[in-house]
């Protein structure tokens, strides 16, 4: 028993061996580690990694975003995307091990948006049936990528403007307006399958229509553009019919009068809200945060914000001042004159009654004088008040006089 628990030791111990060897040579000569700004040129067969090393995550990275891109003339090449060149290496010998019918392998991708504050790397394998190609791989960096930020803007629109947006009737006939002209689509596979003969013929085609349908549906998605551009009437044609036909449908049943309704509706549009928030940026905890506080800010609103503030102004009252002499005349004039103009804009409203005005003063005349823009004092009650205060300021000075003694 110990002589066959060591014979699989030692088996065990050699396969790993024979396994980190190969993927370490692998590694070693087909790896590359690239930043932004570098770009690769490869004329050699098999499998070549592309990697690039994760960075520290900072807040104004937050829409930060790594391109990669692969500029090539070809189309028969596997790519296989990983968080290590061991995962890429992985996937890449499982692929080699089975036989695979690449009906969706027509056409690939080859601009990469990768996470830059995680360890990423793309695998590119070119066939050795072809002998003569060359391609190059280049990286970029976005500090700001416009394509995030448009979709946190749109994702916190959403969410803030739930409650209005489902209650809007505009809102509700452009969204199953959209949904119509897309469901048309539905309709029309469905009527071509009530015309197809029944029997063995239909079982096929059930059996491989969900496989033909993502097909149909990615070619249609890559030549929509040329799609568009030879048979521009016909498409024109069919947007408006069917945009008319789900007009009279919506019409024809009207909006949302249900309040439960309305609210199931809201809640769906903040989540989705939530969801483009979370998906606007690579730095996910920062994404996080941002669902975080506009949920507090929503369920708590400003209002409660500065009434909180205020209350804790009233437990916690800033220390006063008390105000010199000097001060004191100078708000005492500033208020006076508020005051003055403030009177004489509210005689010349409607609102006010001139003649009831009139009959409670004692000198309607120097009122009048007043409205037109003269001084509210005459000349005997100015001397009087700077007799007055100069009197006053001379007791003052006598008392200082008294105490300095």
């Amino acid at each position: 028993m110990k002589t066959y628990m060591s014979i699989l030791k030692i088996l065990i111990t050699i396969f790993v061996f024979l396994d980190t060897l190969k993927v370490s040579r692998c590694c070693r000569e087909t790896v590359h580690f690239m930043e932004p700004g570098d770009w690769i040129e490869n004329d050699k067969s098999g499998l070549c990694i592309y990697c690039h090393n994760a960075k520290t995550k900072y807040i104004i990275h937050t829409w930060k975003t790594i391109v990669m891109n692969l500029k090539t003339n070809l189309e028969t090449y596997e790519l296989y995307e990983g968080t290590s060149p061991r995962e890429v290496v992985e996937k890449h010998e499982e692929n080699q091990k089975y036989w695979r019918f690449s009906l969706f392998g027509n056409k690939k991708s080859k601009e990469f948006r990768i996470n830059p504050f995680q360890d990423s790397c793309i695998g590119v394998y070119m066939n050795k049936q072809h002998n003569q190609f060359n391609y190059r791989m280049t990286m970029t960096q976005n500090n700001i990528d416009i394509w995030k930020l448009t979709i946190m803007v749109l994702g916190m629109f959403l969410f803030w403007f739930a409650q209005k947006l489902s209650r809007n009737t505009l809102f509700y006939y452009t969204i199953e307006i959209a949904i119509g002209v897309s469901l048309s689509v539905i309709i029309l596979i469905y009527l071509l399958g009530k015309v197809l003969p029944k029997g063995k013929f239909m079982y096929l085609m059930m059996a491989t229509g969900y496989t033909m349908s993502f097909y149909l549906a990615q070619i249609l998605w890559e030549n929509i553009q040329l799609i568009a551009m030879q048979y521009r009437n016909y498409v024109i044609y069919y947007i408006l019919v069917t945009t008319f036909i789900s007009f009279i449908i919506c019409y024809r049943f009207g909006t949302v009068t249900n309040t439960r309704t309305k609210n199931i509706i809201q809640w769906m549009l903040q989540s989705f809200g939530l969801v483009l928030v979370y998906h606007s940026s690579f730095f996910r905890e920062a994404s996080i945060s941002i669902c975080v506080l506009l949920v507090l800010f929503y369920n708590f609103p400003v209002v409660i914000i500065q009434n909180g503030r205020k209350y804790w102004k009233h437990m916690f009252p800033d220390q006063r001042r008390l105000l010199t002499d000097d001060e004191y005349r100078k708000e005492g004039v500033v208020e006076t004159k508020k005051a003055l103009k403030g009177l004489q804009h509210y005689c010349h409203t409607p609102e006010s009654n001139p003649w009831r005005t009139v009959l409670k003063l004692k000198d309607p005349i120097r009122f009048a004088k007043f409205m037109e823009g003269e001084c509210h004092l005459s000349e005997n009650e100015s001397m009087e008040h700077d007799a007055e205060l100069t009197k006053l300021i001379e007791e003052c000075e006598y008392t200082d006089d008294e105490f300095d003694d």
